[in-house]
Order: C-alpha cells, then sequence, then structure tokens
C-alpha cells in the first residue's frame, strides 16, 4: 500500500511543481507585458493554461501569487545575467556593457521594475522586493567587477561600478516609454572609453 501510495504522490508532486511554474512564468510574462494594476489572478491562470480552482489552491491571493513570483524572477534574472556573462570576454569593457544594456532592456527587468514601482507604496510587496533586489544587486555589482577586471582597492573603483549599474539601470527605466536602443548604445560606447580610462 505504501508503495502504491508513494507512486501516486510522486506524480501529483510533480504536477503540483508543474503547476506553480506555469503560474510564476505567466505572471512574469504579465507583469512584463500588461504592467502591475492590470495583472490579475485571472489573466495569470488564463496565460498558464491553469483552472481557476488550481491557481487559488497554490495562490489564494494576488499578493500571495505575485510575491511567490518575486522570488521566482531573481532566480531568473540571476540565471539569465549568468549566462549572459559567460560569453563576454573578460576586460572587454563595451561587450560587458551591452551584456548590462540588454538585460535590462529584457521582458524579466520590465516585470522587476513594475515590482519596485509596486513595492514603493505596498508594505506587504516592498518587504518581499528588497532583500532580493539586494541580492540581485550584489550579484550583478560581482559579475560586473569580475568582467571588467575592476580592482575594487584603489580608491573609486567602487564607486564607478556602482555608478556603471546605476547608469545602465536609468537607461532600462527610458527604455519603458520607448525604443530607446540607439540611444542607449552611444551612451555606453562613451561610457566604455570613461571606464577604460578610469580603470587603467
Amino acid at each position: 500500500m505504501a508503495r502504491v501510495s508513494g507512486t501516486l504522490r510522486v506524480p501529483q508532486e510533480e504536477r503540483s511543481r508543474a503547476t506553480r511554474a506555469r503560474l510564476m512564468e505567466a505572471t512574469v510574462e504579465c507583469l512584463a507585458e500588461v504592467g502591475f494594476g492590470r495583472t490579475s489572478t485571472t489573466l495569470i491562470s488564463e496565460r498558464a493554461g491553469v483552472s481557476r480552482g488550481a491557481q487559488l489552491h497554490h495562490f489564494p491571493t494576488k499578493d500571495a501569487l505575485v510575491v511567490a513570483a518575486v522570488a521566482h524572477l531573481t532566480d531568473v534574472r540571476g540565471a539569465e545575467l549568468a549566462t549572459a556573462a559567460r560569453a563576454v570576454p573578460v576586460r572587454r569593457t563595451r561587450d560587458v556593457l551591452r551584456m548590462l544594456g540588454d538585460h535590462v532592456a529584457s521582458p524579466v527587468f520590465m516585470a522587476a521594475l513594475e515590482l519596485w514601482v509596486a513595492a514603493r507604496t505596498d508594505p506587504t510587496l516592498h518587504a518581499a522586493v528588497e532583500p532580493l533586489e539586494q541580492r540581485i544587486g550584489r550579484q550583478t555589482h560581482r559579475l560586473t567587477v569580475e568582467l571588467l577586471g575592476a580592482d575594487e582597492s584603489r580608491p573609486g573603483v567602487r564607486e564607478l561600478v556602482q555608478a556603471t549599474l546605476d547608469l545602465v539601470r536609468g537607461l532600462g527605466l527610458a527604455a519603458t516609454i520607448g525604443d530607446d536602443t540607439a540611444r542607449r548604445g552611444r551612451i555606453l560606447d562613451q561610457w566604455a572609453r570613461t571606464l577604460d580610462e578610469a580603470l587603467a
């Protein structure tokens, strides 16, 4: 009997994980495409191909679903950054900046941006977003230092890396209201020259 029970339970657990994964992916897609305000549990369920009952079983409220999606989104952003970083030649400043620029123009960054704005006035969401953003911020900083070959023991270098990440995030914000690709490219070209001089 235990063996039968175990045999039945494993597929159920797998189905449950798959359902949660579909809901997480659908939440990120909705946040990126329609924004936090228009994202609803009904829209997420439809996008995920999951019944309303199944969605409510896993996440009874929008807040519960979005808070879970925050952690999922952080993992996705971290994985995407790590994958992109592996393809960048070390110490090729413009390539590093291009990788960072591509990230802030991506759907996962747009979804994260929606959560930042919503978290400003939502204490529950803020409590979930803040520590995870700090984590991804540290990861991104560390990757950038490694790829630039920057020596943070030198005065001002840590601040230059932080300024780089702030600049790139600002360019990502600008991209939310229009195609900013050409302008972003020119700014990053100039910043690459500035960094090369400063870090030499």
